[in-house]
């Protein structure tokens, strides 16, 4: 499969999802003009990884910020992941979030209460 690599706007995210290593990253800001539109080729591409997943996946989730339409998209990738979990693979989110930020704490709180994934939450101390 060929690699996902989206360099990060103002706007959009920095994405990087490589099936070969089972790494996948998404990190900066999520606010993009059409939501549906920028994740749909990620959940499309995990439909593809789930077919055939590395025996561990790792997820890294490094977010400064999201609005709710991006929300709900990355909660349909974290379904894909889901999937892959149930179907007797390691997948762990690795949920990244800055120090004083209790806001993007509390959501990946509430991304690991609705996913029956492993969650770490990582805390960015600078």
């Amino acid at each position: 499969m060929e690699p996902i690599i989206i360099e990060g706007t103002p706007k959009t995210p920095t994405v990087k999802f490589d099936a070969s290593e089972g790494v996948f990253e998404i990190k900066g800001r999520s606010i993009p003009e059409n939501s549906v539109e920028f994740y749909k080729p990620l959940v499309d591409w995990l439909d593809g990884y789930k077919e055939t997943p590395l025996t561990k996946t790792v997820v890294n989730i490094r977010l400064e910020y999201f609005n709710t339409s991006s929300s709900k998209c990355i909660l349909d990738v974290f379904k894909k992941l889901e999937a892959i979990h149930k179907a007797k693979n390691e997948v762990e989110v690795n949920w990244y979030y800055e120090e004083d930020d209790e806001d993007m704490l509390e959501a990946g709180e509430d991304y690991e209460s609705i996913i029956r994934v492993p969650f770490k939450m990582i805390e960015i101390v600078e």
